[in-house]
């Protein structure tokens, strides 16, 4: 029968502590309109964000004229793709809360979290949210991508052994989009088009050790799968 996959994908509120964790902007909308705010902003371990605002932001007027306990500002994080492909932005995630001066810093109270991504926007449980931690290879997830892509391009091409032909009809270039404990993402891009395909990890990688083993095996994988036809048709158009 061979041996078990684990076809997992990280749980939203694991998943947004990730996007959380790794981004480095922090877009805020609040009464005194919306600013961006670059590497300014800290994570707690239950998910709680404090930011570090000037003295004369308008954004500390707000929150210090604020009725405590109204929502009264929505902070937005990016999660971008570390490698250049079409639409980079792979999730957008949403706190509305308020804050509260803090230690000379605005410790935000979240009262509702949104994660989007392509599948679609879903409401994160706050108990959750809290309690989840982001995945472990998140920090490790940019660096790991841009070698996979700029070094390793025959292994991410023999990796589309394992796609479906179907998946691969028109495509033009594939490139490794995400990684977490429980796959790879390859975003196919065609002509005026891109699809995205998981490949799951046969069991849960907990750090980059794991990782490196569990992409030996998907390697092996393809290794004794047939060249897709659909990327055969792309070769030879490429030689003529």
């Amino acid at each position: 029968m061979g041996e078990q996959i684990w076809a997992a994908a990280p749980a939203a509120a694991e998943r947004a502590r990730s996007v959380l964790a790794t981004a480095w902007s922090c877009a805020v909308t609040a009464d005194g309109g919306r600013e961006e705010f670059v590497g300014a902003h800290t994570v707690t371990e239950d998910g709680r964000v404090r930011l570090q605002v000037p003295q004369d932001s308008a954004l500390l007027a707000a929150a210090i004229c604020a009725p405590r306990g109204e929502p009264s500002a929505v902070l937005e994080f990016a999660d971008v793709s570390p490698v250049p492909v079409r639409n980079r932005i792979r999730a957008r995630l949403w706190l509305a809360g308020w804050f509260v001066p803090e230690g000379g810093d605005l410790a935000f109270r979240a009262t509702r979290v949104v994660l989007r991504e392509p599948s679609g926007a879903v409401v994160v449980d706050l108990d959750e949210f809290a309690a989840a931690a982001p995945d472990p290879l998140a920090t490790a997830e940019a660096r790991l991508l841009t070698h996979l892509a700029d070094c390793h391009s025959d292994a991410v091409e023999r990796l589309t052994r394992l796609v479906e032909p179907d998946s691969l009809h028109g495509a033009v270039k594939v490139q490794p989009l995400a990684v977490d404990r429980h796959g790879l993402t390859l975003r196919i891009e065609r002509t005026r088009a891109q699809g995205d395909v998981r490949l799951p990890f046969h069991r849960p990688a907990d750090d980059v050790a794991q990782l490196t083993e569990r992409m030996h095996v998907l390697l092996t994988q393809a290794a004794a799968a047939s060249c897709p036809r659909a990327l055969q048709r792309q070769r030879t158009d490429g030689d003529g």
